[in-house]
């Protein structure tokens, strides 16, 4: 099992690592091996995700969120395969734990008296600044 959070834990069967070629810094060597990971976790088939969670994960993972409910977190950054999957698991975990967060309500306030009339004032204000500059009414 792999800890997130205090709550939630992840099973290791649940993901799913391939490997791919990466771009960028290796050398000769980047055309033969395949240090780049791709890790898939089936989120939204996952037992232990409660159901906020997987509705604030599929909001944050924006595109990398699949049709059939998969996160795929890419990890490129190392020119070694094991480096990448601890870096590709630390993504995911990030992202769990960034979900798991609730988010404050928002408790909704009113304008205080006070400022409703300095708003009121400056309009009142800007107005005959803009009838200033109108042209004089042409009395013959």
């Amino acid at each position: 099992m792999i800890r997130v959070t205090d709550e939630i834990e992840i099973a290791e069967w649940e993901l799913i690592e391939s490997f791919i070629r990466a771009s960028g810094p290796g050398g000769q060597n980047v055309n033969k091996v395949s240090t780049a990971v791709e890790l898939r976790f089936e989120a939204a088939r996952s037992p232990h995700l409660p159901d906020q969670v997987k509705a604030r994960l599929r909001r944050l993972a924006g595109r990398r969120w699949t049709v059939d409910g998969a996160l795929i977190v890419t990890a490129s950054e190392h020119r070694m395969q094991g480096r990448n999957r601890e870096a590709a698991l630390e993504k995911l975990i990030a992202l769990i734990a960034e979900a798991a967060i609730r988010p404050k309500p928002r408790r909704r306030t009113r304008p205080t008296l006070a400022s409703k009339r300095r708003r009121l004032d400056s309009k009142a204000r800007r107005g005959k600044v803009k009838a200033l500059r109108a042209p004089p009414d042409s009395e013959s």
